[in-house]
C-alpha cells in the first residue's frame, strides 16, 4: 500500500509493526519471521527517511515517528514530483504542437548546431540578461564547462542574480566542486537535486537555451526560445525543482554541505509540530503562550528560511529536514 511513497514491502512491514509497539531489531526480526540483517537494513532506511527513531537502551528500541507527520511529508514530496512531471508534460506538448503548425516558428525558436554556436548562445543568453539568469547544470558538458563560463562572473558583477540547481553527479566531476565554491562566494544561488530533466539556461523570462543533444562526440544541438507558452512552461519547470532541490554553502573547511538553514529554535519545533498535529493558528499561539501576530511573524520567517511559499511546502520541509 505505502509502495506508491517509496518504501518496499519490507520497510512497510517492518514500519506498521512498529506503528503498534516500539520493539528491538531482534524483536523484529521473530515477529516478521525474516533475517535479522534485512530487518536492520529495513531500519536504517526508514530511519533515513525520518519514518523511524531509535531509543537508547539494552537492547536498542525503534519507535515508528507518526503516520500522519511522518507519511505526510512523503505524500507531499511524491506530490510535488509529480507537479514537476506535469511541467514536463506541459512543456512536451507545447513543443510537439508548435512543431505541427504551419506558422512562422522562427519568430519564437532557433535551432543552434555546432560548438561554437551553442558556445556563443550559452554566453550570449547570460550578456542578454538584466535581472537574473537561471539553469540547470548537467553531465556530460557538450559546449560549455562550468570552469568556461566566464559570463557568469561578468553577470554577477553588473548585479545580475544567479541562481543554479546542479545534478550531484556533477559535482564528483573534477574541478566542479571547486568551481562551484568560487560561485558560492561570489553570491551565486546554487541548490543539488539528484537528477534534472534537462540542460537549461534562461535569461530573464525572456530567453532561454535548451540543449537537444547530449552526448559527447557528437554535432552538438539546441533550440534557443524566445517569449512563448513553451518558454513559460520551462520557467515553470525550473522553479518547480528549485522548490525540491537541496541549497548549498561553503563551510568553514572550504567544502559544500547540504544544510542549508540557520539553526531552527526549539519553540519553532514546537509551533511546527502543533500545525503538523492539525492545530489552528490560535490554538497553536494559546498553547505556546504567543501572540498571534508574533506567531504568524515567525512562521513568515521559516517559509523564507525554506525557500518556499505555502504553508503545505513548509510542512514537507519541515518533515523533510527534521525540523519537527
Amino acid at each position: 500500500m505505502l509502495e506508491a511513497l517509496g518504501l518496499t514491502e519490507g520497510e512497510e512491514a517492518v514500519y506498521r509493526f512498529l506503528v503498534d509497539a516500539p520493539s528491538a531489531a531482534a524483536e523484529l526480526a521473530a515477529a516478521l519471521d525474516r533475517p535479522l540483517s534485512t530487518v536492520e537494513e529495513d531500519l536504517l532506511a526508514l530511519i533515513g527517511r525520518g519514518l523511524v527513531s531509535r531509543v537508547a537502551g539494552a537492547p536498542v528500541r525503534h519507535v515508528a515517528a507518526p503516520p500522519s507527520v511522518a507519511l505526510g511529508g512523503l505524500l507531499t514530496a511524491r506530490r510535488e514530483e509529480l507537479r514537476t512531471a506535469e511541467l514536463a508534460i506541459v512543456a512536451l506538448a507545447e513543443q510537439h504542437r508548435m512543431a505541427a503548425t504551419d506558422r512562422a516558428v522562427g519568430d519564437l525558436i532557433e535551432v543552434v548546431t555546432g560548438v561554437e554556436a551553442v558556445r556563443q548562445r550559452f554566453l550570449q543568453i547570460q550578456w542578454a540578461a538584466t535581472r537574473q539568469v537561471r539553469s540547470f547544470s548537467t553531465v556530460p558538458f557538450v559546449a560549455v564547462s562550468p570552469s568556461d563560463n566566464t559570463a557568469e562572473n561578468q553577470g554577477v558583477e553588473r548585479g545580475v542574480a544567479y541562481r543554479v540547481v546542479v545534478e550531484r553527479e556533477m559535482l564528483a566531476t573534477p574541478g566542479v566542486a571547486a568551481g562551484t565554491i568560487d560561485s558560492v562566494r561570489r553570491g551565486v544561488q546554487v541548490r543539488v537535486a539528484d537528477k534534472l530533466p534537462i540542460k537549461l539556461m534562461m535569461a530573464d523570462g525572456e530567453l532561454a537555451l535548451v540543449p537537444l543533444t547530449t552526448e559527447p562526440g557528437g554535432e552538438p544541438a539546441a533550440v534557443l526560445l524566445h517569449r512563448s507558452g513553451l518558454l513559460a512552461a520551462v520557467e515553470a519547470l525550473f522553479e518547480a525543482v528549485w522548490l525540491r532541490a537541496y541549497p548549498l554553502r561553503v563551510d568553514g573547511a572550504d567544502a559544500l554541505e547540504e544544510h542549508p538553514e540557520a539553526a531552527v529554535t526549539e519553540l519553532d519545533r514546537k509551533i511546527l509540530a502543533l500545525l503538523l498535529a492539525g492545530l489552528t493558528d490560535e490554538a497553536v499561539a494559546g498553547q505556546l503562550d504567543l501572540s498571534l501576530r508574533t506567531l504568524q511573524r515567525r512562521l513568515r520567517a521559516l517559509m523564507d528560511l525554506a525557500g518556499v511559499r505555502t504553508r503545505v511546502q513548509l510542512g514537507w520541509h519541515a518533515a523533510r529536514h527534521d525540523w519537527a
